[in-house]
């Protein structure tokens, strides 16, 4: 199969997704092109499920899927991702991240991911994820975990009761904050915030309480409290907002986010290996693509020029890279 002749970053286009608690901020802070008259929450930004696929938006491989390049031009793009000597971790199927946009116009219902084991007794799948807060309103919050240790009886009952909110550790938060989301976490995005998620690749959620909210015609959401229950980690209090070591803000044998501060050119990574990134804030370029805030590219294990430069002050960006597997 003859290669592409990669000369810049892949750019994709985003999977928009329609959610009761979206808004349009995506189109007022990005200027992303949100269909008329939707609610959007999620932007899917590079995505390789069944159900949704991230295409490449520009270049000499405009038109494939992130998949395509996954199964067909792995070496390429992907580099020493593409090799593993373990037979017990056989390669994934599928690219192993799901990276998105959230818009947060209203409060998100409680929910929670399993972990590996649990998932594979329920039939779904495990889901890890990180949260950076790239804008908030005044006085947003995220909710993780417990405010104290709880026994499983006692949260039910208060979901019984509908008092559960009251066993919520809540975190007052703003632009720059991130978090680490464990499966087994309890969590919910508060009103008001715009986060990017990098989360393993799973769509898995168990919504165990919606703060007692009713639609317009006077019924409640659908819940998942029997797996929700099977989930939740309740000795996890109090957890705490994510503290940078430098420019590192989580490293996970998933994947790794630091945030750089680009005054200067600097390499993205070694070539034979490939990085995504994410503008915070100000413009960049590698090659011949720019980079704006709110966008994302991936660039390719083989890419010649790996350089990210700084076209403005203030460029900030976060830059996601998967361990080897």
């Amino acid at each position: 199969m003859s290669q592409p002749n990669l000369t810049g970053p892949v750019t994709f286009e985003p999977v928009f997704m329609e959610r009761m608690w979206g808004g349009r901020r995506l189109e007022s802070e990005f200027g992303k092109k949100l269909p008329a008259k939707v609610r959007i929450g999620e932007s899917w930004e590079i995505v390789d499920r069944e159900e949704a696929q991230s295409v490449v938006r520009d270049g000499p491989m405009r038109g494939k899927t992130l998949h395509e390049l996954w199964t067909e031009h792995r070496e390429e793009v992907f580099g020493e991702i593409g090799e593993t000597k373990s037979p017990r971790r056989p390669l994934p199927k599928r690219f192993p991240l799901l990276i998105k946009l959230l818009d947060a116009q209203e409060k998100l219902s409680l929910q929670v991911h399993p972990t590996e084991k649990i998932a594979a007794k329920l039939g779904s799948e495990p889901k890890t994820e990180f949260w950076y807060v790239a804008a908030a309103d005044d006085k947003a919050e995220l909710f993780v975990g417990l405010c104290k240790q709880t026994a499983p009886g006692e949260f039910k009952n208060a979901l019984e009761t509908g008092t559960a909110a009251e066993l919520v550790h809540a975190i007052r938060v703003k632009a720059g904050d991130a978090m680490f989301l464990p499966t087994g976490r309890l969590h919910a995005i508060g009103a008001g915030n715009l986060l990017v998620e990098i989360q393993q690749n799973s769509d898995t959620t168990y919504r165990v309480f919606d703060w007692n909210r009713l639609d317009q015609n006077g019924e409640a959401r659908e819940l998942h409290v029997d797996q929700a229950l099977q989930c939740i980690d309740f000795n996890d209090c109090e957890p705490q907002l994510v503290k940078p070591k430098g420019e590192l803000l989580v490293r996970h044998n998933l994947f790794e986010v630091q945030k750089w501060n680009l005054n200067a050119p600097r390499e993205i990574a070694p070539r034979g290996k490939f990085a995504i990134a994410y503008c915070l804030s100000g413009k960049l370029r590698c090659a011949d693509v720019d980079l704006m805030p709110g966008e994302f590219f991936l660039v390719p294990a083989l890419l010649q020029d790996r350089q990210l430069k700084p076209l403005s002050e203030g460029a900030n960006l976060l830059r996601v890279t998967i361990p080897k597997l």
